[in-house]
């Protein structure tokens, strides 16, 4: 799981009320137009909910409204964060009952999960089922008056295809290393497979730069986390300017995505 804690959020601890257990989990989107193409967007659309219930006198909430939020590429945020009473599901009564995952998914722009968000709802439920969730997996609109949390979505709930462990394939043996792709390749805002795996293999390496993490989109951080490993290869100049060689992408031996 890709976990972004309150703490990479420059959040302290949540004063949500404890709860040790739940029946299970409510699925949640933000119902407002979403449009995050880069990584950074997430991060600062989940500061910026917290910002938003806090600032929201009416409901008088003590945190960001849900337990774990998830962004389109994968990553699961910790809200209020395990055994913590949501604020989410409508009422107390409703909050009791089920803790919350939100996806950052809205009613226009970005409404469609992609599947790296699935997995990483599939890891939002599974992280808080050993930590006294229930089985249920259910929708915000499951008892509560609401389009919660979208069409896309709910599908997906109702479908039974937010099971974590269900319809993952085996995995497929891969290549010891990847092939390098080519020059033209890497272009700020590339989305592909390799670029996460890259950035693994710039961590790995003792990369310590990335904010929150690599992910799959090819951004300036991967840009300036690569010119810092030709720098420990010994380049420099033109041959240290952050875009992916050849001869330094054999010595990187990034696995094949």
């Amino acid at each position: 799981m890709k976990f972004v804690t309150r703490a990479q959020l420059g959040w302290g601890a949540s004063e949500a009320p404890d709860q040790a257990t739940a029946k299970g989990v409510k699925i949640h989107y933000e119902g407002t137009h979403v449009s995050n193409d880069e990584h950074s967007d997430c991060v600062a659309e989940v500061k910026a909910i917290r910002l938003s219930h806090l600032a929201n006198t009416k409901e008088n909430y003590s945190d960001i409204a849900y337990n774990l939020l998830v962004c389109e590429h994968g990553y699961v945020f910790e809200g209020r964060g395990k055994r913590k009473r949501t604020g989410a599901n409508g009422n107390q009564e409703l909050n009791r009952e089920h803790y919350a995952v939100c996806a950052l998914l809205g009613d226009s722009g970005d409404i469609k999960p992609p599947e790296a968000m699935i997995e990483g709802i599939k890891d939002a439920i599974a992280y808080l089922r050993s930590y006294g969730a229930g089985k249920e997996i259910k929708g915000h609109r499951d008892g509560y008056a609401t389009s919660c949390p979208g069409e896309p979505l709910y599908a997906l709930v109702k479908a039974g295809k937010l099971e974590p462990g269900t319809s993952v394939p085996a995995p497929k043996p891969k290549p010891l290393y990847a092939p390098f792709p080519g020059v033209g390749f890497f272009r700020l805002g590339q989305n592909h497979p390799l670029i996460l795996a890259m950035g693994k293999r710039l961590v790995a390496e003792g990369y310590k730069g990335y904010s929150v993490g690599p992910s799959t989109k090819f951004e300036r951080g991967d840009i300036k986390a690569y010119a810092w490993y030709q720098r420990k290869l010994g380049y420099s100049g033109k041959d240290a300017d952050g875009y992916p060689g050849k001869s330094s992408w054999d010595k990187l031996k990034v696995p094949q995505a």
